[in-house]
């Protein structure tokens, strides 16, 4: 108290009212760790601060990076928001206690109750999922017909012996797009299906989705499995190459007679030591916003995740038309099968 002893009254008041005015800067902002780096992100953390004049401040690294920083960090992380890319991802961070529980009635109204993750017995969820992506089949028409890919369970059958092209087993669409098929089919069918389409690859898994979509278009493979959002990049594409390869593949949207495509999510939760809590939960009720469901489907080919709303996106409308049925089950459930998926992986020799 020495200090403030020696100040007349009128330093003193200034230096309270500098002190509010600190407390209440630090209120407005917000800071986020994103394992997403789509330039279109720019463009929701704008929007973001434009209307609610919280300023945003990232740090950027891939999840495993980003999961990393916060478990060295503990209780003085000033992480407030994380955003990841994949309900395996996601998963990983609510097993080791990184988010806490959110409750709001913006969200529950936006969201549909399975893109949200593990919910408590309050009805708060662990995290929630702002845009979807189908995990979809191209094949080379050419070469195979329609009705013989337009489930995944066809994926292993040995009709397609040789034709399959598939990024690595291991890979978290992959792993959440298994994790899905367990939760239809039981561990038997799964591990059976997942051999099957080792047995049925025309090479060992390698390369991302984009990769997988070449080499159908330039005849390596007649099958391959990739997300949407990936084939959409190529059919939206400048360089006439690029929407050559998309022009060469057709796309089916698997499981439509029985449980739907399966779709993965980009997701957020609020950090666990959150030190701007209130200021968290508003950007997650301003990602399922109409201006920002828009962004994700415009901006990055993403399909929007809130009720009611439709992709504007010419390559999402020309893929599916008015629409498509997906899947229903919880994306909370895909995440925690990952774990008995791996294991299958490595037993059927999946790489």
């Amino acid at each position: 108290m020495k200090l403030f002893a020696d100040l007349s009254l009128g330093r003193l008041l200034g230096a309270l009212l500098l002190l509010a005015g600190g407390a209440t800067h630090a209120q407005q902002v917000l800071n986020v760790y994103s394992a997403r780096h789509y330039p279109s992100d720019d463009i929701l953390y704008a929007g973001f601060t434009k209307k609610t004049g919280i300023q945003i401040q990232r740090v950027d690294s891939d999840d495993a990076g980003i999961i990393a920083r916060l478990r060295a960090e503990g209780t003085a992380s000033p992480a407030d928001v994380i955003l990841m890319v994949d309900a395996a991802r996601l998963y990983r961070g609510e097993i080791m206690g990184l988010y806490q529980p959110v409750k709001s009635a913006v969200l529950e109204a936006a969201i549909p109750l399975n893109l949200h993750g593990t919910v408590n017995a309050d009805g708060a969820a662990n995290w929630y999922g702002f845009s979807t992506r189908a995990r979809v089949v191209v094949f080379d028409p050419r070469k195979v017909k329609r009705e013989d890919v337009d489930t995944y369970e066809e994926l292993g059958d040995p009709k397609n012996k040789g034709k399959l092209c598939i990024r690595s087993g291991s890979h978290p669409y992959n792993l959440s797009l298994f994790g899905a098929v367990l939760e239809h089919t039981g561990e038997a069918k799964t591990e059976a299906w997942l051999k099957g389409m080792v047995a049925n690859m025309a090479r060992e898994p390698k390369g991302g989705d984009t990769d997988q979509i070449r080499a159908v278009a330039s005849g390596e493979c007649a099958i391959a499995v990739t997300n949407t959002y990936y084939l959409a990049r190529l059919m939206n594409a400048s360089a006439p190459e690029d929407r050559a390869v998309a022009d060469k593949v057709e796309v089916v949207f698997p499981n439509q007679n029985s449980w739907g495509t399966h779709i993965n999510i980009a997701g957020a939760a609020v950090a666990r030591h959150a030190p701007n809590r209130a200021n968290a939960i508003l950007f997650l009720e301003y990602l399922a916003s109409p201006e920002a469901q828009d962004v994700f489907s415009n901006a990055n080919n993403e399909w929007p995740a809130a009720r009611g709303m439709k992709p504007n996106n010419p390559a999402l409308q020309r893929m599916v038309g008015q629409g498509f049925k997906s899947e229903t089950i919880p994306i909370s459930a895909v995440g925690r099968n990952t774990i008995k998926v791996q294991q299958m992986l490595d037993r059927v020799g999946f790489k």
